[in-house]
């Protein structure tokens, strides 16, 4: 059987944090744009994929903050790990597959 692959939750936030560390406000922020608003990622579900990524390696909590300008000293930056962008290039090689049987299947009409 085929493996599932990343729950989308956990690849959207990989995927937001693929370019720059961000603390949980960023994250959220970043998922909006890339799904040009189509997620709205709650609280719960956030922190909850956080904590998640993080107990399996494929995130980090870091010290690093892209715009100092911009810090607040509450705030909890994350970064992704090696094995992190290794799942997340994994996981879009594999939906991109899916993809493109859709595309070839018409199904999705040569989009």
């Amino acid at each position: 059987m085929a493996e599932a692959g990343l729950p989308r939750s956990s690849f959207l936030v990989l995927l937001a944090l693929a370019d720059r560390p961000r603390h949980g406000l960023g994250i959220v922020e970043r998922v909006e744009e890339l799904s040009h608003r189509d997620v709205k990622m709650g609280p719960g579900t956030l922190y909850g994929t956080l904590q998640k990524l993080a107990s399996s390696g494929l995130i980090r909590e870091t010290a690093d903050v892209p715009d100092p300008d911009d810090d607040d000293p509450r705030r909890r930056y994350y970064r992704i790990t090696p094995r992190g962008e290794k799942a997340l290039k994994v996981e879009a090689a594999r939906m991109r597959l899916l993809v493109d049987a859709a595309v070839a299947g018409n199904i999705l009409g040569g989009a």
